[in-house]
């Protein structure tokens, strides 16, 4: 489906806005996490700057930002180390210093020019009874208005300023879309929420502490926006998974009887049932993509491997895949016993293999060699590289699926036709939770532990 042309402003590069090049536009990037101007726009303010406080000197209060009309009088330079550089300024009502450390004085002169007024606005302190602004800002009185009265301030990355990333957040705000509305006219009353493109633009506006609340309407507002396109999508990949062909499996269960009889223990009901819903999902035409649940020890593994080997006796290749190097060589190796006693053959890939190694995993991968090549192959992200080429995917199980994004598991996915996904986790996820995160997914869940097994005790800690 192609993206509606209302929204290709908000879709073009960063580098479209004026006085973003390429350097500030990689910094962005890296700061916002993508490289278009809506990545930008949906970088929120975290503070902000009020400078519409405008005193004359003798009434400027401590800690407080003042915006005051200055006369420079002098400039100070200090030769000592570690001493600032300062500035002289009066109005009718008495005299301050400004402070700068580190400072270039041909900068301070150009900017402070001896016998002009200016206008300076910062944090007032007292240094020996004296006022002063260290490192305020600086306008001409001609230039006034490009020292804002309230200015956001945003989280940074070095080398990218305040001012900088604000002045390309402006511009990007001005091509946001009048949209039509989406959002239930009853409900959007209800919650006293004004129109999108408003609140959008609202948000990078704060005047007061209560703007930045995560409870204020325009932050609500785009918040609910964002779990409802959330929802919306999960809804259209579940429905355009139902549509994708896939592949019926049927499995002869000669394998899965020779693991069955080398486990010491026998499955559990949790355990079983679980397996006969994945057994369901994958004898249908239509691809399986499930949610594994289960604690830490409820045996989960052996359940994904049961499945694993009805994907293999059906004559395709399965593979399981683990967030980190150490997680996947646990699986094999917890795995070895089982894979073993029913004579199937294994490869483990990650990225530590290189060379002449890797070259021949990837031979049996994609099925060479007098025996047919590897059945199962277990490893990490580096199992679905563009190189990796399978003899044919059946079966792709995904260990801790919170980290993996979709494009990585559509990718998983697309190595082979019609492959079958199988997602598990330990994490324990409320059925709410796991209905607005894993929507695109059905879901088992093994609830009871193997006998013998100690219990998992489960917190939850602030940051």
């Amino acid at each position: 489906m192609s993206r509606p042309f209302d929204l290709d402003p908000l879709f073009r590069p960063l580098t479209s806005l004026a006085g973003v090049g390429p350097k500030n536009g990689k910094l962005m990037e890296k700061l916002v996490g993508g490289p278009k101007i809506l990545d930008l726009l949906f970088h929120l303010p975290i503070d902000f700057i009020d400078r519409r406080f405008s005193p004359k000197i003798s009434a400027a209060p401590p800690e407080r930002i003042a915006t005051i009309e200055v006369m420079i009088d002098r400039h100070t330079p200090n030769a000592r180390r570690g001493q600032p550089y300062r500035v002289q300024a009066h109005d009718e009502t008495g005299k301050i210093t400004l402070a700068f450390f580190h400072a270039r004085k041909d900068w301070l002169e150009k900017q402070l020019p001896v016998g002009q007024k200016v206008i300076v606005s910062g944090k007032v302190d007292y240094y020996q009874g004296n006022p002063q602004i260290l490192h305020p800002d600086i306008a001409t009185l001609e230039d006034r208005a490009s020292l804002e009265t309230v200015e956001a301030i945003y989280p940074l990355t070095q080398g990218l300023t305040n001012k900088a990333l604000g002045k390309a957040i402006k511009a990007g705000l001005n091509h946001i879309p009048k949209l039509p509305e989406w959002i239930d006219p009853t409900h959007k009353q209800r919650q006293k929420w004004g129109e999108w493109h408003v609140a959008l633009k609202a948000v990078h506006m704060p005047e007061n502490e209560r703007d930045l609340s995560p409870e204020h309407s325009v932050r609500q507002r785009l918040a609910y926006d964002e779990l409802l396109a959330h929802q919306l999508t999960l809804a259209l990949v579940r429905h355009n998974q139902r549509r994708l062909s896939g592949r019926s499996y049927q499995g002869t269960g000669e394998l899965r009887q020779k693991l069955l009889a080398a486990l010491p223990f026998n499955l559990t009901g949790a355990q079983e049932r679980c397996l006969r819903e994945i057994d369901t999902d994958m004898l249908e035409e239509a691809r399986m993509l499930r949610l594994l649940q289960g604690d830490v020890g409820s045996g989960k593994t052996v359940v994904a491997c049961l499945a694993m080997l009805r994907a293999i006796e059906s004559g395709a290749q399965a593979a399981l895949i683990a967030p980190t190097e150490i997680l996947a060589r646990q699986h094999a190796e917890s795995m070895k016993p089982w894979l073993e006693a029913a004579g199937v053959r294994f490869v483990i890939l990650t990225g530590r293999d290189k060379g002449k190694a890797r070259d021949e995993i990837l031979a049996k991968i994609r099925g060479e060699g007098f025996d047919g090549g590897a059945q199962l192959i277990i490893g990490t992200h580096a199992i679905f590289q563009k190189d990796v080429e399978y003899r044919d995917l059946g079966l792709a199980v995904i260990d801790e699926q919170h980290r993996f994004g979709v494009q990585q598991r559509l990718a998983l996915s697309n190595k082979g036709t019609g492959v079958d996904v199988l997602v598990m986790t330990a994490t324990p996820i409320p059925r709410t939770l796991t209905l607005s995160a894993y929507g695109d997914m059905d879901v088992s869940r093994i609830d009871e532990k193997p006998p013998g097994r100690k219990p998992v005790d489960t917190r939850t800690i602030p940051a």
